[in-house]
């Protein structure tokens, strides 16, 4: 019976660990959002998040982190562990940051791994459904005549809407008050529910849908062109704002000193991504435009925000 017993026992812990380890879930990438869930970086986030895992062929989920304008999720990934197993999804912002906050805790071009280019995805200067003002030189005549002061919202200091905002404010030659939330979702309720907030300038992946429900109204897009998607709505520059232009990249990040070997697995599976028909029409939906496979790299990426850390350094000095 001993001899049987001790068998056993020798069967078992030869087994064990391998049914302990298949028990075990695999590995999970986790793409930081920097930003709260329902927003526009999140909004895109959703539909990229399944593609790029199929293509990846890992399990790949959303983790959001709002504050800071960005800052405080994009804080988080640059402490993670350099494994390529923690991402963050940057958008233009990212580019900001440095000008807006000198003691900004991390270096955009330093202190993380470009992976390449997602998306890119334009603007609509939008406005509460009621405001008398029903286009740009409306607006521009209630912003010199009326009674208060228009108040426009935005996600917080280095956040697209918030760049949208200071071209706005500085092509129509007024200063607004502004009124800061942890997310353009919480900025949209309030301007639907209480009308706080008046004005507000957000990507198109959270404001077609209220465009095209008529729960707001929309004044011009930010892009050169006008879209497909609101073939009715002008350019800002034809409405009489043609210093509000803006189109607001996403890219995708890791940690700094993260092998270049999974940084090049991480961008292979990016490109890939980029030709699924799921992510192609999801984005298509939201008004947003995919990158181009030459867009999707490392060395594009750390380009476009080279020069956007340029560009806004100047516009925001000034």
């Amino acid at each position: 019976m001993v001899p049987f017993v001790m068998r056993l026992v020798a069967v078992l812990a030869a087994i064990l660990p391998a049914v302990v380890s298949a028990a075990q879930p695999e590995p999970k990438l986790t793409l930081v959002v920097p930003f709260v869930a329902g927003g526009p970086t999140d909004k895109l986030a959703q539909p990229f998040v399944a593609a790029f895992g199929r293509a990846l062929g890992e399990r790949v989920s959303v983790k959001n982190i709002g504050g800071g304008g960005g800052s405080v999720g994009t804080r988080e990934v640059q402490r993670a562990r350099p494994d390529g197993k923690v991402l963050l999804l940057a958008n233009v912002g990212h580019a900001a940051a440095p000008a807006l906050n000198a003691k900004l805790p991390y270096d955009p071009q330093k202190d993380f791994e470009p992976v390449g280019l997602i998306a890119d995805v334009p603007m609509t200067l939008i406005a509460r459904r009621d405001l008398r003002a029903h286009n740009v030189a409306e607006l521009r005549t209630q912003m010199e005549t009326g009674r208060r002061k228009l108040a426009i919202g935005h996600a917080g200091e280095g956040s697209a809407s918030h760049l949208c905002s200071v071209l706005f404010a500085r092509a129509a030659g007024k200063d607004l008050p502004t009124l800061t939330h942890p997310g353009t979702a919480s900025a949209m309720n309030a301007m639907l529910s209480d009308g706080h907030i008046d004005l507000m300038c957000d990507q198109t992946t959270h404001t077609l849908e209220r465009i095209r429900s008529g729960e707001v109204q929309a004044f011009g897009v930010t892009t050169v062109e006008r879209l497909a998607a609101l073939p009715d709505v002008p350019t800002l520059a034809e409405a009489g704002l043609p210093g509000v232009q803006l189109v607001v990249w996403h890219g995708l990040y890791a940690p700094k000193s993260t092998p270049p070997e999974r940084i090049e697995r991480l961008s292979a599976a990016l490109r890939q991504a980029l030709q699924d028909p799921a992510l192609i029409d999801a984005l298509k939906d939201l008004g947003a435009t995919p990158a181009k496979a030459d867009d999707a790299t490392p060395k594009a990426l750390r380009a476009r925000l080279a020069a956007d850390v340029e560009r806004w350094s100047k516009a925001l000095k000034q």
